[in-house]
């Protein structure tokens, strides 16, 4: 018997997610993603319990900090600052856990998705970000005519953040989650989004898109493909414009 809170996949789709179920309603089950930015209902008779221990570890993922590496001479360097909005609790700790990790200044906040548009403004005035993520949960319904779960809420979001900074470089802008419509995002002003092939994307990764930025040079333009490539599906499941970066180099320290 299956309840709130066992972990499962779905045999319809070759078991290739592993979900957490967070509602039964009759027949019914609301199922969200340990590890991809998903979530998704199914009949009961389509799922197994996952018992596997094998769950992938945020520990495993690469830290983006490279001022360690540095020849720092007399220099000193001040990262980017970041202000993320997520529609997931669980993934806005599992990302701002990564920044603490990455030694970089962040704000985190949970809002739902439908209610970003109407309040990114007052976070963005109060925070000030180098560096705006607005992600949580989507999915991309094929057989409903291409309709998203979310889309449209992360679209009007990025339109208000561009209305209170038009310029890509002054306000980077890092938005959707699994499936999303990439191109939508891209026209309403967003220099990073996902997902150019409508793919799952992992928990992580807008925060180390968000990460890389903070550390790329503010006199440089960024190394797209490379920055791509660290997350967990590369170029399928995010793409973005080359911008320049946010961070200042000083001297002397």
């Amino acid at each position: 018997m299956l309840e709130i809170g066992d972990l499962v996949t779905r045999n319809s789709y070759n078991n290739d997610v592993v979900f957490r179920i967070v509602n039964i309603d009759n027949n019914v089950v609301l199922l969200k993603g340990i590890d991809v930015r998903l979530v998704a209902d199914s009949p009961l008779d389509d799922l197994v319990k996952f018992v596997s221990s094998d769950k992938e570890n945020d520990e495993d993922i690469p830290v983006v900090n490279e001022i360690g590496t540095l020849d720092r001479n007399d220099y000193f360097y001040l990262p980017g600052r970041i202000l993320h909005l997520d529609g997931d609790n669980e993934y806005l700790e599992r990302c701002i856990n990564y920044y603490n990790k990455n030694k970089v200044k962040s704000y985190g906040f949970y809002l739902e998705e439908e209610d970003m548009s109407s309040n990114i403004l007052d976070y963005l005035k109060k925070y000030n970000p180098d560096i705006l993520v607005i992600t949580g949960h989507d999915a991309f319904y094929r057989k409903r005519g291409d309709n998203y779960k979310n889309t449209s809420n992360f679209v009007e979001a990025v339109r208000e953040a561009r209305r209170y900074e038009k310029s890509h470089e002054k306000l980077i802008i890092v938005a959707g989650a699994c499936q999303s419509n990439y191109e939508d995002l891209i026209k309403a002003g967003a220099n990073f989004a996902s997902s150019p092939k409508r793919i799952n994307i992992h928990a992580l990764d807008p925060a180390i898109i968000a990460a890389s930025l903070a550390f790329a040079d503010r006199n440089d333009n960024i190394d797209l493909l490379n920055i791509l490539e660290r997350t967990k599906y590369g170029v399928s499941g995010m793409g973005g414009i080359i911008t320049k970066g946010t961070m200042y180099v000083g001297f002397p320290r």
